[in-house]
C-alpha cells in the first residue's frame, strides 16, 4: 500500500510541473503577442521608410534641406460620438505609429492637414479642452520639431457651422501662420473653408489676408526690394511657396488617381461636389494665380491621389492616419529646398494585418490552453487504469 502512495505522489508531481510550464509558456505567448500587435510592429514597418534625396545639379549650391512629415485627418473621436474603445484603439494606433515615426525618421517639421478633431464643430468647452489634451499627448514632440496644424471642416465646420469663436478657439490652441519661412522655403496655410466666395466677413477676411500673401511673394521674386510697394520690408526668400490646405482643389473625382491607398475602384468615378469635396473651380482658380505654388499638398478625402493642376502644379491628397478611416493609414516625407523637392509614402501597419496576427496567435493559444486542462484528465483517466491493473 505504501509502495501505491509513493508512486501515486511521483506521478502526481510530473504532470503538476508539466502544467505549470505551460502556463508560463501561455502567458509569456500572450505577452509576447501584445508586445509585437502593439508596439514592436511600427517599429518593423516604419523602418522601412527613409527620407527621399532632392535631385539637384549644384549640390554645393547652399541651399538646405528641411525634412517635413505631412499627414492629414487625425479625426480624434469626441464624446458624443466616440465609443471608449474606439477611441483606445485609434488614439494608440496613432500615438504609437507617430512617436515611432519621430524617433526613426527624425524630421524636422511636421504638418497636419485638417480635421485633427472628429467633433470641434460641435463640441463644447470641455469636451473641446479634453480633445486638445488627448491630442497633445498623442503628438507629442520634442522642441526641436516644429508642429503646424491647419484648420479642417471637422475642426470649426462647413461653411455654413463656421464662426468667429470657433476659429479663434482653434487659433489659440494652434497659432497657425498664413505664412511660414525655414530655411529659405515659404510654406503658405490656407483656411479652406473660408473660401466660400459668398462674401461673408470671415471669407472676406481670408482673401484679404491671402492677397496680402501673394504681393509678399511677388516681392520676393522681384530682383529690387527697394523700389515700389516693397521697398523698406524684410524681404522673404525668393521660392515659390508649398501650399497647404484641407481641401483639395477643384478636380472633378478621383477617376485618374492610382495606388494601394487611392479611393476604391467603385468610388473613384463618383463626382465630386464643389465647397464640400473639393474647393470651388473659382477658388481654386484665384489660390493658383495669387500665390503661384509649386507644390500643393491637402487631406479631406482619406485617400491619396495625385493631380496636375494648370502649368503643372502637382497637388498631392494626403490620406487619413487614423485605422477609422482607412485600413492603410499612410503620411508624406517631403525633402525639401528653396527650389526643389522629392517626395516618398511611408505607410503605417495594416489594420487587418494586426487583426490577423491576433487571430492565429489566438488559436495557437487556445490549442495551449485546451492542451494544459487536458493534461489534468489524461493524469487522471491513465490513474485510474493503473489501479484496475494493480
Amino acid at each position: 500500500m505504501a509502495l501505491i502512495r509513493l508512486g501515486f505522489g511521483r506521478q502526481h508531481l510530473r504532470p503538476t510541473k508539466r502544467r505549470s510550464f505551460l502556463l508560463l509558456k501561455l502567458i509569456a505567448a500572450v505577452f509576447a503577442v501584445l508586445l509585437f500587435c502593439e508596439f514592436l510592429i511600427y517599429y518593423l514597418v516604419i523602418f522601412r521608410c527613409d527620407w527621399p534625396e532632392v535631385k539637384t545639379a549644384a549640390q554645393n549650391s547652399g541651399q538646405q534641406t528641411l525634412k517635413a512629415m505631412f499627414l492629414a485627418d487625425t479625426h480624434l473621436l469626441g464624446e458624443i460620438r466616440g465609443h471608449w474603445l474606439d477611441k483606445l484603439r485609434r488614439e494608440w494606433q496613432m500615438e504609437r505609429a507617430f512617436q515611432t515615426a519621430l524617433w526613426l525618421l527624425q524630421p524636422e517639421v511636421v504638418f497636419i492637414l485638417g480635421d485633427i478633431f472628429d467633433e470641434g464643430k460641435w463640441s463644447s468647452p470641455q469636451a473641446w479642452a479634453d480633445d486638445v489634451e488627448r491630442f497633445q499627448k498623442i503628438f507629442r514632440h520634442p522642441h526641436h520639431v516644429l508642429l503646424k496644424v491647419v484648420v479642417g471642416n471637422h475642426d470649426i465646420g462647413f461653411h455654413y457651422r463656421m464662426s468667429t469663436y470657433k476659429i479663434k478657439r482653434f487659433e489659440k490652441v494652434f497659432n497657425p501662420e498664413r505664412l511660414f519661412s525655414w530655411k529659405g522655403i515659404n510654406f503658405v496655410m490656407v483656411n479652406s473653408i473660408a473660401l466660400e466666395g459668398d462674401g461673408c466677413n470671415i471669407c472676406s477676411k481670408a482673401e484679404a489676408e491671402l492677397i496680402e500673401v501673394s504681393r509678399k511673394l511677388n516681392c520676393s521674386r522681384e530682383q529690387e526690394h527697394h523700389s515700389g510697394p516693397c521697398g523698406g520690408e524684410q524681404p522673404l526668400p525668393a521660392s515659390a511657396p508649398v501650399l497647404l490646405q484641407h481641401f483639395p482643389l477643384y478636380r472633378r473625382s478621383d477617376a485618374n488617381c492610382s495606388g494601394d491607398d487611392a479611393a476604391p475602384l467603385e468610388e473613384r468615378g463618383l463626382p465630386f461636389k464643389e465647397r464640400y469635396d473639393v474647393l470651388s473651380r473659382e477658388a481654386s482658380q484665384k489660390l493658383l494665380w495669387w500665390l503661384r505654388p509649386r507644390l500643393v499638398l491637402s487631406g479631406h478625402t482619406h485617400s491619396a491621389c495625385e493631380v496636375l493642376h494648370g502649368a503643372g502644379t502637382l497637388e498631392i491628397s494626403v490620406p487619413s492616419f487614423s485605422w477609422r478611416n482607412r485600413n492603410n493609414p499612410s503620411f508624406i516625407m517631403g525633402s525639401l529646398t528653396a527650389t526643389r523637392h522629392a517626395l516618398a509614402k511611408c505607410f503605417l501597419p495594416r489594420e487587418n494585418a494586426v487583426l490577423a496576427a491576433y487571430c492565429v496567435a489566438a488559436g495557437l493559444l487556445a490549442a495551449l490552453y485546451c492542451k494544459l486542462l487536458a493534461s489534468p484528465f489524461l493524469f487522471g483517466w491513465n490513474l485510474l487504469r493503473k489501479l484496475k491493473t494493480t
